[in-house]
């Protein structure tokens, strides 16, 4: 039986505190929500918080960037201003590392952001945050692949430069110092 993913009282007030301060600082990225109710709800989900503190201690600066009527959930994405720097060098799967026969990265982001209870970015979510601000300016992102293009050993990442986002391509199994992932989480 698995371990429950929980982080401690004194670690949640911190934690908390962080997201609020975060939330407070950067009130255009989610002008129409209310911290009280998001602070209820990640009281509520005690898992969701862990989450949110691998996020954070990744170097990921998490914040709400959205709320979906619809399934009640409000989204977090990292925002940190580059690349998580806890999330550099990774490969796109296991797939990918284990066709590595030399100088294998220490993981890959699929088996990261699952261990830590968060999804990549798609593209269209990626475009969202790049509106939202100014991210990966020196670093760039991998996001989720579509299955066509995994298959045939390729992965995506973005990046924004000129004032413009850019889709590019690499072999999943590639890995690079200025490369991770962005994360979302919702809850």
């Amino acid at each position: 039986m698995a371990a429950k993913k929980l982080i401690s009282a004194q670690e949640s007030t911190e934690l908390l505190n962080t997201l609020k301060k975060r939330f407070e600082k950067n009130k255009k990225r989610h002008e129409k929500l209310d911290w009280s109710k998001i602070e209820e709800k990640l009281n509520s989900n005690p898992a969701k918080l862990w989450s949110l503190n691998e996020m954070e201690i990744s170097g990921g600066e998490p914040d709400v960037v959205d709320y979906d009527e619809k399934t009640n959930e409000y989204l977090f994405f990292d925002c940190s201003a580059e690349s998580p720097k806890g999330r550099r060098s990774f490969c796109y799967d296991l797939e990918a590392l284990d066709s590595r026969k030399e100088h294998k990265p220490q993981n890959d982001i699929i088996t990261v952001a699952t261990e830590m209870g968060i999804e990549i970015l798609s593209e269209e979510q990626y475009r969202f945050l790049q509106n939202l601000g100014e991210f990966d300016l020196k670093t760039s992102s991998w996001i989720k692949t579509p299955k066509e293009i995994r298959e045939l050993g390729g992965a995506i990442f973005c990046d924004r430069r000129y004032n413009t986002v850019f889709v590019y391509h690499n072999g999943a199994n590639s890995y690079y110092a200025a490369r991770a992932f962005r994360g979302v989480l919702k809850v």
